[in-house]
């Protein structure tokens, strides 16, 4: 029988996820409102809540000095190829995980999460080094390169932790009737996979996505992401907050729209295993 809770506690522990949800959207409706706002209205000692002086003149002189379609176009290409790749190596590896383990398994899990604890700064000059042997500085190809192998520990947890709620028994039955291991992965495993897949796919996506640190180190004007167009703002000028909103608004649009529009399959598929 369910558990009958008081209707002052559903209204108290409602309004206080209310409080917390309008606390972590604050810093998003401040770069909305003073996007549209002047600069002087931005920079003023008593700023006003809503723009006295509505403008779209910061969209147009963000345009004007930055190609926004240059670097989103770059951010799409990183951040979903990154992940594709990290897909297609993340799966085999979290099969063998999961279902043909060894007693050094753990240990190779937890070491590839140990890598996500280390500073970026910590490893920064042998990458930069080694990018630039390779003449991969500023490139998308170089950047979709360092984003995949920053995500890919992140990626095979995710699918391990899900692929560890299959049966084994149906993975047994498609060998017994014939299946070899291309066929079991592809056939058996990743449809039956699909949530999992699905919200690994979009977290991974946006932590591509909203990366800064290497985006910005890496590249310099050829193979910009959106996040090093935000960066290009702040200079030894001023920080120009208007114009700077401006900026932000339009690089994380894209991204909020695709998390709203697809928040229910990664809900579905975070809960169905993936992350525990």
């Amino acid at each position: 029988m369910a558990r009958t809770v008081p209707a002052s506690t559903r209204i108290g522990f409602t309004a206080l996820a209310w409080l917390i949800a309008l606390l972590l959207f604050s810093p998003i409706l401040w770069v909305l409102l003073t996007a549209f706002k002047t600069e002087a209205e931005a920079i003023a000692a008593s700023p006003t809540f809503l723009p006295q002086n509505f403008t779209l003149e910061n969209f147009a002189a963000v345009q004007d000095r930055s190609d926004y379609f240059k670097h989103a176009t770059n951010s799409i290409i990183v951040s979903v190829g990154s992940t594709l790749l990290g897909l297609v190596i993340g799966i085999p590896a979290a099969w063998a995980m999961a279902f043909a383990p060894t007693k050094r398994t753990k240990d190779v899990l937890m070491w590839m999460l140990s890598t996500k604890m280390m500073p970026a700064v910590g490893v920064l000059i042998p990458i930069y080094l080694i990018f630039r042997d390779l003449r991969l500085l500023d490139t998308v190809h170089g950047l979709t390169l360092i984003m995949t192998l920053i995500n890919l520990p992140i990626i095979i947890w995710m699918l391990y932790t899900y692929f560890k709620e299959i049966p084994v028994d149906i993975l047994e039955a498609a060998r017994m009737d014939g299946a070899e291991l291309w066929n079991e992965i592809v056939h058996v495993l990743v449809p039956m996979a699909v949530p999992g897949i699905a919200s690994t796919l979009l977290l991974n996506v946006i932590l591509a996505w909203n990366e800064a640190f290497w985006t910005i180190t890496l590249t310099s004007g050829r193979a910009g992401t959106l996040t090093a167009f935000i960066s290009s703002f702040s200079s030894p000028q001023g920080l120009f907050l208007a114009k700077l909103s401006a900026a932000s608004l339009l690089a994380i649009a894209p991204i909020l729209l695709m998390g709203w529009f697809s928040q229910k399959q990664l809900v579905r598929g975070l809960t169905f295993g993936a992350v525990k």
